[in-house]
């Protein structure tokens, strides 16, 4: 039998704040996390504005050594997930190691230390790259990392599924702890790649918006959307066998009860047209849940603010609820916070659970009218205030990586 796992800390690194509790008060103010880019000169680029984290200082959360041979990708997930095993309540050193595992993934790793020795190379020759270049780089290093700064000794491993890393991080923890490979595990995503590669790369693909103002620029099922808004940060959680967390008294924030997976097998950037590939994720996580459609309260879309993405979601939203569509609240957090990519699944993971904690469903910022074709309810406008028993989210990542969670109220 499959055993029940539960949600028990939570940590987030975001363009709108560095902790769970100041990204969800901004998420309550509506505030958006859009602004000039500050880490490179702009001046040739189309793209000018990103979601960047901002006032962040690694040594707040690990010594000044271990920082330095840390890319940013690899420090907002230890700060993440300090943050989350802080909010658990876990005594690690109480804790067999062997049982405490780590699975966060990123979609690009250290794309900026590529960049700088590179230039190092070209410029300088071989002999001045910098010798921790390939362990600062390589997207491992996030989990690698906090296992070593938490001392987990289970199961640690990535995934690397593009804008859907962060879901599948979480649903392959899930997975770890229903079928006894583990009984906590720390999960999610984080991203940096704000880089002058990874702009013009996105931008020369034309998924980014080239609307430089950050009020409009990232605006979800909007009829005058152009492309998402590159961000960063982390979402790690603590997820926990039932029975492991009920034994300590732990404060239990929500159930996960539903995980699905699949490939769309059709384009190496869009989603099918039709939404097929991402309806059977969420059809996935709702049989494992057992549950009907009519039952989801809410969904936190993949809602990128592309052309494709939010049609082809809407349809497959449709596909997998049916009647039930037009009932169901849909938002976009990547309206106020941008697309940060890998860490993207992680932080609307979070958004999810306090979603149901508080019974107050976020609008879709920024968004006024939607495209005819995008016709559900997108929270457009206004905060919805309402119980929230069952929470779809969905990540979709290129490739043709779909991932669905089913987040449910905990109930004893």
């Amino acid at each position: 039998m499959k055993r029940r796992v539960v949600v028990t800390g939570m940590g987030a690194i975001t363009p709108i704040g560095n902790s769970v509790e100041a990204f969800w008060n901004s998420i309550q103010e509506g505030k958006i996390g859009i602004a000039p880019i500050t880490k490179f000169d702009t001046a040739e680029y189309k793209v000018k504005i990103a979601a960047e984290v901002k006032d962040f200082d690694p040594r707040e959360y690990m010594d000044f050594k271990a920082a330095k041979r840390m890319e940013p990708f690899s420090q907002y997930a230890v700060a993440a997930a300090r943050e989350a095993l802080a909010q658990s309540g876990i005594e690690l050193e109480k804790e067999d190691p062997y049982r405490v595992g780590v699975i966060i993934g990123s979609g690009i790793g250290g794309l900026g230390s590529m960049e700088r020795d590179h230039q190092k190379l070209l410029e300088k020759g071989p002999s001045r790259v910098n010798p921790l270049l390939v362990p600062q780089m390589i997207t491992n290093m996030a989990a690698g990392n906090v296992a070593i700064q938490l001392g987990c000794k289970g199961k640690c491993t990535n995934v690397v599924t593009a804008c859907a890393t962060g879901t599948h991080s979480i649903g392959d923890a899930f997975r770890a702890i229903q079928y006894g490979d583990a009984d906590v595990m720390f999960a999610g995503g984080t991203e940096s790649a704000i880089t002058p590669v990874g702009v013009a790369g996105f931008t020369a693909l034309t998924a980014l918006n080239e609307c430089n103002d950050p009020e409009r620029a990232s605006i979800p099922f909007d009829k005058d959307r152009g492309g998402f808004v590159i961000g960063e940060g982390a979402g790690v959680v603590v997820l926990e066998e039932l029975e492991h967390a009920r034994a300590r008294g732990a404060r239990i924030l929500a159930e996960l009860v539903g995980y699905g997976a699949t490939c769309d097998a059709y384009h190496i950037t869009s989603p099918l047209e039709d939404g097929s590939g991402a309806a059977k994720a969420m059809s996935l996580a709702m049989e494992e849940a057992g549950i009907a459609p009519a039952e989801v309260d809410y969904v936190n879309a993949h809602g990128t603010g592309t052309h494709h993405n939010d049609l082809f979601e809407t349809r497959a939203i449709k596909l997998a609820l049916g009647d039930a569509a037009w009932k169901v609240k849909i938002n976009s957090t990547k309206s106020m916070i941008g697309h940060l990519l890998g860490a993207a699944g992680g932080v609307e993971f979070v958004t999810c659970v306090k979603t149901i904690e508080e019974g107050w469903i976020h609008q879709t910022v920024g968004t006024r009218e939607p495209d005819p074709e995008c016709d559900l309810d997108y929270c457009i406008g206004a905060p919805a205030k309402r119980q929230v028993n069952y929470a779809l989210t969905n990540s979709l990542g290129f490739g043709g990586h779909n991932a669905t969670l089913l987040v449910k109220k905990y109930e004893e």
